[in-house]
């Protein structure tokens, strides 16, 4: 299985879910853990995501969902595990 970490930040505006979620599921890539909080008025998203079935390459989902970010007024950043997992290790 091929996996990676999706993060959101930013102000809190209405769709910001509902974006980036459409954007996985029609391109057949599966949500296997989400967390989101707000804090005043600040959104923050982390998802672990499975790629094995995605129809398009990594690096053309990554500008694709940078976009989506860009265009809703959030920075949304994509690491594949292995790589988030050795930039994080102590």
């Amino acid at each position: 299985m091929t996996r990676a970490i999706i993060t959101v930040v930013g102000k809190d505006t209405v769709g910001i879910i509902a974006k980036v979620c459409t954007y996985l599921a029609d391109n057949q890539i599966n949500i296997l853990d989400i967390s989101q909080t707000i804090v005043q008025d600040f959104f923050n998203m982390m998802m672990i995501v499975d790629l094995t079935k995605s129809v398009k390459p990594f690096d053309v989902m990554n500008d694709e969902l940078t976009k989506i970010g860009q265009d809703t007024g959030v920075q949304v950043k994509v690491q594949l595990e292995d790589i988030f997992d050795k930039m994080h290790r102590i």
